[in-house]
């Protein structure tokens, strides 16, 4: 059973949204974001990631900083750019990207599901991260980014969601990024039965991206339980922000890797310890893998192909047949002697969204000396790792197109 609940979103008045809309909190820097709010007071980075606010330097966690992101909030209510539903509602938002559309429903879901598994999970998550997410939803008394989840796909969801978007959006605009976004108001009390029905007969809901949110949410459900005496488990804080997707329409892009440094070895000898577990073959131009285990290798102005050898790895394993996790086993670890991908210096990693194009960029400037093209994990491999209870290699999913932040807000306070 997967617990969903129509909620009061407070978003924005549709002739705002464009101007309101931002990128989510956590795939920009403090100085991107700074740049990005120039000349736009009303920039939902503003509420989500209130230090563009203060100068370089200022310590993004403090009081002042969430205190701000709270009156910002506020401002831009008071100022008529944002208004609260006045009945519970669902929301179906869908992005475009290129030629590839995704519609998801956007709702709350259940921290009591979130601890018992139910909402499965294929990350670990940083301490500080969550505190820090944990503190913005106090100081602010919402929601403000959702997380992003999948489900797998059944008929009846389907066309509801047909249904619905035969409709005109309440909003359509697209951002400065090129992705159309579009979101449809879920009112009739019918249809709102229906998706909770339809939701009702699932077996579990799929975190894809905001691990840390999700967490965070849980974190504050325990703090204002520990401070409610008259607790029901029905309180707004109970449930969060989360906009689910159907397994069918994701694609996950692949999460490359550059490495500073050879170990001190020629590229000859490279190749030649890689040949225990791969076979090597020059290529003549870019090596976009088109299939699992192959990589693509790109040094001193060359590319190669690693085509990976059977029975190297546990083809059965959920999570170490993953090819990011093949790469590491095979390769990065007993070649150029990464042993944690998590906290080793020497490595780094480039959304696939930037193509093999910044690969050749960041090893030709002599940044690094030898990148690696991946092909992507399949939204099934990252189901199956989650149904068996493991976590994903790390960067292994990168998932576009990214949804906006202050499109639908889940306020605390009833």
């Amino acid at each position: 059973m997967s617990v969903i609940c129509p909620f009061r979103g407070l978003r924005p008045i549709p002739r705002h949204i464009a101007q309101v809309a931002s990128p989510p909190y956590d795939v920009l820097s403090s100085d991107e974001a700074r740049e990005l709010v120039k000349g736009n007071p009303d920039s939902f980075l503003r509420v989500n990631k209130p230090e563009v606010d203060f100068d370089t330097g200022t310590p993004i966690h403090s009081e002042q900083v969430y205190r701000r992101g709270k009156e910002n909030l506020e401002r831009l209510i008071n100022d008529g750019l944002m208004c609260r539903d006045s009945k519970p509602c669902f929301y179906l938002y869908r992005l475009t990207m290129n030629e590839h559309s995704q519609t998801g429903l956007v709702t709350l879901t259940s921290v009591e599901e979130y601890n018992n598994g139910q909402i499965k999970k294929h990350e670990y998550t940083r301490p500080e991260k969550v505190d820090d997410r944990a503190n913005h939803i106090m100081y602010t008394r919402a929601q403000v980014g959702p997380v992003f989840s999948i489900f797998r796909n059944r008929k009846e969801i389907r066309a509801i969601f047909e249904k619905t978007t035969q409709e005109p959006p309440k909003y359509d605009f697209v951002s400065e990024d090129g992705v159309r976004h579009q979101m449809w108001v879920v009112g009739d009390a019918e249809q709102i039965d229906n998706l909770v029905s339809a939701f009702a007969d699932l077996h579990g809901l799929y975190i894809a991206d905001g691990h840390h949110r999700s967490a965070a949410a849980a974190e504050v459900a325990r703090r204002l339980k520990k401070e409610n005496s008259n607790h029901t488990g029905q309180e707004h804080y109970n449930f969060f922000l989360n906009v689910l997707f159907p397994d069918d329409e994701l694609h996950i892009l692949p999460y490359n890797r550059v490495v500073k440094d050879l170990k001190g070895m020629a590229v000859t000898q490279l190749l030649e310890k890689a040949s225990a577990n791969f076979t090597v073959a020059p290529h003549a131009g870019p090596v976009v893998p088109n299939k699992n285990y192959q990589f693509g290798l790109y040094c001193h102005k060359q590319w190669f192909v690693l085509e990976t050898k059977e029975g190297s790895f546990n083809a059965q394993h959920p999570s170490e047949s993953i090819d990011s996790a093949v790469l590491s086993s095979n390769f990065l670890k007993p070649i150029l002697g990464i042993e944690n991908i998590r906290t080793d210096q020497r490595i780094d990693f480039v959304g696939g969204i930037r193509g093999v194009e910044e690969l050749v960029r960041l090893v030709d400037s002599d940044q690094y000396a030898v990148a690696f093209s991946l092909y992507p994990a399949s939204v099934e491999q990252l189901l199956e790792v989650a149904d068996a209870g493991q976590v994903m290699p790390p960067k292994s999913t990168w998932f576009e197109p990214k949804l906006r932040s202050g499109i639908v807000v889940n306020l605390l306070d009833e």
